[in-house]
């Protein structure tokens, strides 16, 4: 009796054990679905997943594993049970003979007892160990039927969160005892939503990975440039321009000039040197050093010769033509020593003329050559006799640069760049016209096809009176107190009387011809004697003109001033203390003054011409941002003056007004940049 019970007991005990192994190892299916869903999870949320891999599931197996061990058959258990007990009997049966031989020397009774001790000690430690089993056991079935219970949790609130997300895939909260079908279908549906998210993420991968577009290569080549040294319109456009293009961000933008002894020490000093190199020119060989400076987004780089151009003052000398012949020489040569082939060489006047000239019968680079005229009544004219010796131009050049029997710089360079520019809309069409073109109509006329007028604009930052330093009272459109301040100073400064109500008239120019110095001998001293106006002189030029401005100086104390130099700083007084300012030029390609002018609210008068046209309207009827006249005579000029005072002394707050508007136009060199820009992307195609 105590045997078999022993034997039940054993029995017990095994099985529950291996039902324990079996549900520790269901337990252990389902940890690692819960960890390997946890996974996938997060490579979905946080990182791409690799495709077209496909996402591995083991949900399907611990389901299997699930719904087979609770559809476990009876007779599968009760086979295990008769195996279990068979084998027992077999390890009994053997036990006695075993015990037998190890008895034989001792007596029947003896033997008795101590087996039946031994099989109570043994069935009260399997009771104990049977007690310990099942409680582990339902233990453990509590855990897993736990771990199920959070797995349908977890279930649900991912479909809730997908039906958030708008997804349409629909997966059912895990059951036991679910199909193979069901059980297919959820892992179908995981490897979709893991394939959708995967091409989400890959789709803006691939967005980010695209390289940036390559951008603008463009060289500007001038023989001046602000800050570093300039007298008039073609620095103010080489120091402006080429930071309005780098500030867009798709352009490399690079500067080349000369390294001339008149540069401010500051920039000497900041320029860094880069290299030398032998430039040949005709039967020259040519030391030139270059210097680079960044700053602006911009590189500018200095090609210094101290024989062309340590020198005092920029041009007007005998040597120019090989001085600037040098220059060009010089550049086209740089392009291996700065490592940097430009898409487009933008040269500028007859200085850097040779330029696509030279390209074109020399060097044959893959560049695109834009030649702009800032004033076509500089052309570069010289004896063809110096062509080879001087410009170290083979014969076939002459087809290029020969005009009406002599060298002619800027006529080469017409038909030689891939596009000609203007400083103005108006002015390109006015090169057109013999009265303009100086000699050149009839090849703007025959390239007129690839010829276009761009309007120049000013440096806005630079020029404006709410910041400028070099004025003693700040002011704004809205508050034109400081002006009124400025405007005693100048008066005080320049020796006129100080009297607020006076307007000041002013003129800040070379004087010289064209820039309509004639129409003004023959008709202001009219102007000053008759009307309650004052007027200020700030240039110089030509000595007849400087000595009319002095003779009306003394003829009328007080009331005329004439300042026969040329001083930034005072000229900005000037702009901030004047009331009106006249320009009457009779050829003007774009003209700065006039916009300048406008910025710091003082009324322009300026004739219909070139970009004066183009950048000042009438307002006399109503619309406009000051007054203009058109045909070239003393008259018209004086009529518009006369407008500009009736409208001061008659109408001030309509006076008020208009200077306030016209401080606030937009005169920046953005939106010429943004023309520039549109005529780069034609040349270049993108």
């Amino acid at each position: 009796m105590a045997k078999k019970k022993l034997k039940d007991a054993v029995k017990d005990s095994k099985v529950k054990a291996d039902a324990k192994k079996e549900e520790n190892k269901i337990v252990e299916e389902a940890e690692k679905v819960k960890v390997v869903k946890n996974e996938i999870k997060v490579d979905l949320v946080t990182k791409p997943m690799v495709l077209p891999k496909k996402v591995e599931v083991k949900e399907p197996e611990a389901v299997k594993a699930v719904a087979a061990k609770e559809e476990q058959p009876k007779e599968k258990a009760a086979e295990k049970k008769e195996k279990t007990v068979a084998a027992e009997k077999e390890e009994t049966a053997e036990k006695p003979k075993r015990g037998r031989k190890k008895a034989e020397p001792k007596t029947s009774e003896k033997v008795e007892g101590k087996a039946e001790k031994t099989v109570k000690e043994k069935e009260v430690k399997a009771e104990k160990k049977a007690a310990k089993t099942e409680k582990k056991a339902k233990k453990t079935e509590k855990t897993a039927k736990a771990e199920k219970a959070a797995k349908t949790a977890k279930t649900v609130v991912k479909k809730t969160e997908k039906t958030a997300k708008k997804e349409t895939v629909k997966k059912e909260p895990a059951k036991t005892g679910r199909s193979k079908k069901e059980v297919k279908e959820t892992e179908n549906s995981v490897e979709q939503v893991a394939a959708m998210i995967n091409k989400e993420i890959t789709k803006e991968a691939d967005k980010s990975d695209k390289p940036a577009p390559e951008k603008k290569k463009i060289l500007f080549v001038g023989s001046e440039v602000l800050p570093f040294a300039a007298t008039g319109g073609l620095g103010e456009v080489l120091g402006s321009l080429p930071k309005a293009l780098a500030a867009r961000g798709d352009y490399d933008v690079r500067v080349m000039m000369p390294y001339y002894s008149d540069m401010g020490e500051q920039y000497k000093n900041s320029a860094k040197y880069l290299c030398n190199y032998n430039v040949g020119l005709s039967w020259r060989n040519l030391y030139c050093g270059l210097f680079e400076l960044k700053q602006d987004n911009v590189t500018y780089y200095f090609v210094d010769n101290e024989y062309y151009f340590h020198r005092d003052g920029l041009y007007g000398f005998y040597d120019d033509g090989e001085r600037y012949a040098f220059f060009s020489k010089a550049v086209m040569d740089s392009f291996y020593f700065i490592d940097f082939m430009p898409d487009i060489i933008h040269a500028n006047d007859w200085q850097t003329a040779l330029i696509p000239i030279y390209n074109n019968c020399k060097y044959h680079y893959d560049i695109k050559l834009i030649f702009t005229i800032h004033n076509i009544e500089y052309q570069g004219q010289y004896d063809l006799k110096i062509m080879p010796t001087v410009f170290d131009l083979p014969p076939e050049a002459g087809a290029y640069v020969e005009y009406e029997g002599c060298v002619n710089l800027v006529k080469g360079a017409i038909e030689t760049s891939d596009c000609v520019t203007t400083v103005s809309e108006s002015y390109a069409k006015e090169l057109e016209d013999a009265a303009f073109a100086h000699g050149l109509q009839d090849m703007i006329r025959k390239n007129s096809w690839k010829t276009r007028g761009i309007l120049n604009g000013i440096d806005t930052e630079g020029y404006n009176p709410a910041t400028d330093i070099a004025i003693s009272h700040k002011f704004t459109s809205d508050d034109f107190s400081g002006k009124l301040q400025d405007k005693l100073e100048l008066q005080r400064l320049a020796g006129l009387r100080e009297d607020a109500r006076i307007p000041v008239i002013a003129i800040i120019s070379r004087l010289v011809a064209h820039k309509g110095l004639d129409l003004i001998t023959q008709a202001m001293e009219s102007i000053v004697r008759n009307c309650e106006v004052q007027l200020v002189v700030l240039g110089k030029g030509d000595r007849k003109y400087e000595d009319y401005f002095v003779w009306l100086q003394n003829q009328y104390q007080g009331k005329v001033s004439a300042m026969i130099t040329y001083n930034k700083d005072l000229s900005r007084k000037v702009y901030a203390g004047a009331d009106m300012f006249l320009m009457p030029s009779k050829a003007e390609p774009c003209g700065l003054s006039q916009m300048i002018a406008c910025r710091y609210g003082t009324v322009p008068i300026v004739r219909e011409t070139g970009g004066l046209r183009d950048s000042i309207t009438d307002c006399s009827f109503g619309e406009g941002n000051g007054f203009t006249f058109a045909g070239y005579n003393p008259d018209e000029m004086a009529d518009a003056i006369y407008r500009a005072i009736d409208l001061y002394y008659n109408n001030p707050d309509n006076w008020d007004k208009l200077r306030k508007y016209i401080s606030t136009i937009d005169f920046s060199w953005a939106n010429s940049a943004n023309k520039y820009d549109e005529m780069y992307s034609w040349l270049l195609g993108r």
